[in-house]
This record gives C-alpha cells, sequence and structure tokens, in this order.
C-alpha cells in the first residue's frame, strides 16, 4: 500500500469514527488534548526505551491524535489536514536555509541560532520569550525560557558559571531551611523555602540544558531505576526471611544498594 492511500485512509477513518461513535461524535479540542499529550510521552517512553516495535504502535496513536484535531479544526472552517501539511512543509523549508538556500550553517548550535533569528524576523514573533507553552511541564519550560533568553546573548559564557549558581543556590536554601526549620506533614511550605527550591531546580535545568541533557527524560530514567531498585529490594528482604516495613533505614540501604549492585 502507497504512503498516501494509508494515509487518505486514516483520515477517512478518523471522520467515520467523528460520525459514527457516540463517543467520538461528544469530543472538543479540550477534551482530546490530555490525550495528545499522554500519546506523546507514550512515545518518548518507547523512544527512550529503543522499543521500536512500541514506538511504530505509539507513533501510530499520535498520528491520530493530528488527525482528530484537524478535523475539529475543519468543522470550525478554521483549516483542514491539508493546511495542516503545508503550513509545517512551507515553515520547515523557511526555516532551514541552509538546506533549502544559500545560508551557511555547518553545526547543530549554528542551526538553532539561525532558527531563533528566523522566528523573530521573518515570523514575526515578538518579546524574548515568544511561545512559550504555560501547559509545558515545568522542567521543560524552564529550559526551554533558559534557551530563549540565550538566544539572545544571556547566558553564562561556559558551563562553571551554572554549576557555580548551583552551589549557590544550595547555600541559600540550607540559610532558609536553617531560619524555617521543617515543616510538618501536609501543611504549607513556608514562601521563602518554596521560591529557593524553585531556584535549585531552575539552575539544575540550567546546567542540564547546558550538557545537552533533557531534563524531563533525565528525571524520569532516575525515578524509574529508584522504583526498580526499590521493588528489587523488597524481593530481596522477603528472600532473606525479612519484612521491608519492619527494617530500619540502614537496613533498607543495605537491600537497595545489594538491589543497585545486582541492576547495573
Amino acid at each position: 500500500m502507497a504512503l498516501s492511500d494509508a494515509l487518505v485512509e486514516l483520515q477517512e477513518l478518523t471522520r467515520r469514527l467523528r460520525r459514527d461513535c457516540p463517543w467520538d461524535r461528544e469530543q472538543t479540542a479540550r477534551t482530546i488534548v490530555p490525550h495528545t499529550v499522554e500519546e506523546a510521552y507514550e512515545v518518548a517512553d518507547a523512544a527512550m526505551a529503543g522499543d521500536d516495535a512500541k514506538l511504530l504502535d505509539e507513533l501510530g496513536d499520535l498520528l491520530f491524535q493530528s488527525y482528530f484535531l484537524a478535523l475539529l479544526l475543519e468543522e470550525r472552517g478554521a483549516g483542514d489536514l491539508e493546511q495542516v501539511a503545508r503550513a509545517v512543509h512551507a515553515k520547515l523549508v523557511r526555516r532551514h536555509p541552509h538546506v533549502f538556500g544559500d545560508a551557511e550553517a555547518r553545526t547543530a548550535a549554528r542551526v538553532r541560532e539561525r532558527w531563533e533569528s528566523i522566528k523573530s524576523e521573518q515570523e514575526g514573533r515578538q518579546g524574548v520569550f515568544h511561545d512559550v507553552p504555560a501547559t509545558l511541564p515545568a522542567l521543560l519550560q524552564a529550559r526551554k525560557v533558559q534557551r530563549r533568553a540565550a538566544a539572545v546573548g544571556y547566558d553564562w559564557p561556559d558551563l562553571e558559571g551554572p554549576l557555580a549558581k548551583v552551589r549557590e543556590e544550595l547555600d541559600e536554601l540550607a540559610a532558609e531551611l536553617e531560619r524555617a526549620g521543617a515543616p510538618a506533614p501536609e501543611t504549607e511550605p513556608d514562601a521563602r523555602v518554596e521560591s529557593e527550591i524553585g531556584d535549585v531546580l531552575f539552575t539544575v535545568v540550567n546546567v542540564a540544558r547546558r550538557l545537552n541533557v533533557d531534563p524531563e527524560l533525565a528525571l524520569r530514567g532516575t525515578s524509574a531505576r529508584f522504583v526498580a531498585r526499590v521493588e528489587l529490594a523488597v524481593e530481596l528482604a522477603a528472600a532473606a526471611g525479612e519484612e521491608w516495613h519492619a527494617l530500619g533505614l540502614e537496613e533498607q540501604d543495605r537491600y537497595y544498594d545489594q538491589a543497585k549492585g545486582e541492576l547495573r
């Protein structure tokens, strides 16, 4: 089957579902977008896991989301799938003059610089922090605003700057904790402590950005490793005839370290 045939068939299926399925008929952009975001994360998980079969499946789910949202645009007379495809085609050509024109960009860094310049000069994007979605996960939003600032030259000249800033923010957090102390469980945090925590996270994201690390994916990876290690530690304790919840922290740490070693 040709690619064009497959894409047209998916479009026809989308229209059929919108017309004949009670659930699909009720959907709006507001109700569909949470599913779109979920599918994007599932694509990311499959890609990071190197699971090609799952990636193939999840990309299909994400593609359907694009088809469905384009159909909603068409129903409102605001556009259609063809306009979506032609618009992104034109945008990608416009933003790659080093491929489709005479401009030169021999490095990925230079491509990004030109990309930001084109958005400002040719597409009329206004302000330093144009088009930063409020709905982005906080770590990705922080990275995006940092990239916007860097695009206009507001950035550290080397990695030592953000690393020193992390140490500075940790010292400021420690000072606020000494003043405020630890809050009781399930109570409002101290406002100044909360602000310093935010500063620490923001500066760590800046370090990650300079190291080409996606902070969202890095943190997700660490969370997944932590879950796997604790689950194995619980199993190791059970195999030794011990109840995890009854162990002290030192013993739990011993099983955790053992699990960490086995999972390396």
